[in-house]
């Protein structure tokens, strides 16, 4: 086969992986529980090139992606479930449904108004899938009936903690302002200290998650991106500590020859510089 920039040609690549007896034993062997894994990898790999600002990687990564698209929908080809054009049907009606400021007659609408009526029409869908459930006999989840329905356990869970928040609050379950929620930070940092006075695993643990769960609320409450404030602090880190090993490595040591003192010493040494670079900047 060659290669193609016709979406045919990778639906027909994945036929051939495969097909049984001519196709590759490893494609052939998984089903979607095992290749679930690798398609939230490739979404992470996707945003890495974007956050990296790669486009060469970019377009790669995107590839991997659409693979992911097309290895799902020949696996539920293969079961009877749908096939490929039935995905691509399914998102093009949904882009349309959802738009009708767009491509209807709903015009002119603020966008306020574009978001009371996306949320009209998810519930309308929402509604229309529970009916398309239980026409094909499957099992009506009870957790779809709940405020919080439709987030992903798969998440990261300081992104699963933001949307579960965000869905409390829109019947009034909420803080009314940040500080508040600054508030109960401190609280819950009371009672990890608590917690660390008995020594308590489990209970440690639990006030540790509820700390990170309201912490995830601040940054909502601040309209940031916990994952991306996270990601932020870990780059800062990882920036600052390489910084302390090139100090080291400029007097032939390691890290792991240097005293606590010095590392903390060699890191407000970093600190400091690198906050000079900035004003200079």
């Amino acid at each position: 086969m060659k290669p193609s920039s016709d979406i045919a040609r990778l639906i027909e690549i994945m036929a051939a992986l495969r097909t049984p007896g001519s196709g590759c034993p490893w494609d052939l062997e998984q089903d979607f529980a095992s290749i679930a894994p690798y398609t939230i990898e490739e979404a992470y790999e996707v945003a890495d090139a974007i956050a990296r600002g790669d486009r060469i990687d970019l377009k790669d990564e995107l590839g991997d992606l659409l693979l992911q698209v097309a290895f799902h929908a020949r696996m539920a080809e293969e079961e009877g479930a749908f096939a490929f054009p039935d995905v691509v049907e399914a998102i093009t009606a949904k882009l349309i449904r959802r738009h009708p400021h767009v491509f209807g007659d709903a015009r002119d609408l603020t966008p306020a108004e574009v978001k009371t009526l996306w949320h009209r029409i998810k519930a309308q869908e929402k509604a229309e899938k529970a009916a398309a459930h239980r026409a094909a006999g499957l099992p009506e989840v009870e957790e779809s009936k709940s405020v919080l329905a439709g987030v992903p356990h798969t998440l990261p869970a300081l992104t699963r903690a933001w949307k579960l928040q965000a869905k409390a609050s829109t019947v009034g379950f909420d803080w009314n302002n940040a500080r508040l929620v600054l508030d109960k930070i401190r609280e819950e940092t009371a009672e990890i200290d608590e917690a660390l006075a008995t020594g308590d695993k489990a209970a440690i643990r639990e006030e540790i998650g509820d700390l990170l769960f309201v912490v995830a609320n601040l940054a909502r409450h601040v309209d940031a991106d916990p994952e991306g404030c996270l990601n932020e602090a870990n780059a800062k880190f990882e920036r600052r500590f390489r910084g302390i090993e090139a100090r080291l490595a400029a007097e032939d040591r390691q890290a792991k020859d240097a005293t606590l003192d010095e590392l903390e010493a060699l890191w407000q040494a970093v600190k400091r510089a690198e906050k000079a670079g900035e004003r200079a900047a």
